[in-house]
């Protein structure tokens, strides 16, 4: 994980999208013991508990069980962060950036509203694709035992990504002709956004087995017109 946005993903050469790559161990890939500079330590503590949540059962970590992993006391975790809702809150943050960065990009470069749509859809499923840890605290299975913001932030995520699709399919709906754009574009939005938190869903609990992209544009032919 890092706090620029690498390339979005291999599958859609359509997305012109940059990809996030998966988060890193830093532990193992650490090439010796020096101590890192206060900034690099946050983003190794991030790193380390996206890769924990990767794990099967990991949907509670503690700070004993991070500090551990990183070889440090929970003292030195609570130097970089104040609790562990911030330090989960550093993980939304990434995945915020990092998937809004995207949906801009397609909104910026491409013209056609129904495109709009299916590229908004691939790139948030390709990045939980491409960050099965993040995924946990997208669907708010890390988020159960934590602070209540946490899972409000992270409903905000989706609710923004489900006004964004409104918006296309507001355009869609007035180029079809329709005599209720809002409604159409307001019901179609709410279907399509469930669609994706249910793919991360069966991803995050089939321990990350079902890919959220696999027959992706199939299952889009038949959402989005």
């Amino acid at each position: 994980m890092s706090h620029s946005n690498h390339p979005a993903s291999d599958t859609p050469a359509e997305t012109d999208a940059p990809e996030v790559a998966p988060a890193e161990d830093p532990v193992s890939a650490a090439p010796a013991r020096k101590r890192p500079k206060p900034g690099e330590r946050r983003i190794q503590i991030l790193q380390t508990l996206a890769a924990m949540l990767e794990q099967p059962g990991a949907e509670r970590i503690t700070t004993a069980a991070l500090a551990a992993k990183l070889d440090v006391s929970e003292a030195a975790l609570y130097r970089h962060f104040a609790s562990k809702a911030q330090m989960f809150e550093g993980l939304i943050e990434f995945i915020e950036s990092s998937v809004f960065t995207l949906v801009n990009q397609i909104s910026e470069r491409e013209s056609d509203a129904a495109v709009q749509v299916r590229k908004v859809l691939t790139v948030l499923l390709q990045f939980g694709e491409k960050n099965p840890g993040m995924v946990r605290v997208m669907v708010g299975d890390a988020l159960v035992f934590e602070n209540d913001r946490l899972l409000t932030r992270m409903n905000q995520f989706f609710d923004r990504i489900e006004s964004q699709l409104r918006q296309s399919l507001r355009a869609t709906a007035e180029a079809a002709g329709s005599a209720t754009p809002t409604v159409d574009a307001n019901a179609q939005a709410s279907v399509l956004t469930a669609f994706a938190v249910g793919r991360l869903q069966r991803y995050a609990r089939s321990g990350f087995k079902r890919s959220p992209t696999e027959h992706l544009d199939a299952a889009l032919n038949l959402l989005v017109a």
